[in-house]
């Protein structure tokens, strides 16, 4: 790992009303590939045993990424990453049809693009709220469908689309991402969608902001993200 590939992780300060194990990470890299084994080497060094839905896990609470260029075509998410999870990923950005592998709950394609099946795409929504107004700071989405939503309650729920500069930034609100199987997979279809909206409003791509409740690694998958990060960092 190299100064130009990462710019730091922290710990912010600790408020008197916090839990005392959970004070608040920040993670400050380049790229998503960074993005998610910095991650990654963070749980596994300041992360708690938890439990999720039944399944130990290795847990830090409030969490910050902030991706400086969030390119999608990444190297080491290519080469490290598992190409059936992007692909199931990809596709549940893309396709609306009900995700069986959970519970047959409606797509991210669908709540972002066929919010709620009323044909309402929000996603150019939010693009055209930017065109007529590049100082708004109310260009936001959301994936929770209240209505619908009984058992799967989507792990990216909010989207908000600015330009504090000329640079078309996104800020994501999750209430959990899996780092081990899941968080690239995530981090390159958002970055996707932020790729998508710049290029509408013909803006440069600014960066990609994730805050998250949940940042884990399940405990099954700890052994494979320990030998990905050994190897990442081979010469």
């Amino acid at each position: 790992m190299t100064g130009s590939e990462m710019l730091t992780w922290g710990t912010m300060e600790a408020s008197p009303h916090s839990s005392g194990d959970s004070p608040g990470y920040l993670v400050l890299v380049l790229s998503l590939g960074r993005g998610w084994l910095e991650t990654v080497r963070l749980i596994l060094t300041k992360g708690h045993k938890r439990s999720y839905d039944g399944s130990p896990i290795l847990e830090v609470g409030l969490l910050d990424l902030v991706v400086d260029d969030p390119s999608w075509s990444d190297g080491l998410i290519e080469r490290f990453g598992d190409p059936e999870r992007l692909s199931w990923m990809k596709l549940n950005f893309e396709d609306r049809s009900a995700v069986e592998e959970l519970g047959g709950a409606a797509s991210y394609a669908t709540r972002l693009y066929d919010y709620e099946g009323s044909g309402r795409d929000q996603v150019a929504w939010a693009t055209e709220k930017l065109r007529n107004d590049p100082d708004s700071r109310a260009a936001i989405i959301t994936t929770l469908q209240p209505l619908s939503d009984s058992s799967y309650i989507p792990c990216v729920s909010l989207l908000q689309f600015w330009m504090p500069g000329d640079h078309l930034e996104l800020i994501v609100t999750a209430h959990s991402i899996d780092f081990g199987t899941k968080g690239y997979a995530n981090l390159i279809e958002l970055a996707r969608i932020q790729e998508h909206v710049a290029t509408s409003l013909a803006a440069p791509i600014g960066r990609l902001m994730l805050r998250i409740s949940s940042a884990h690694l399940y405990g099954r998958d700890l052994d494979a993200v320990r030998a990905i990060l050994l190897a990442s960092e081979a010469p």
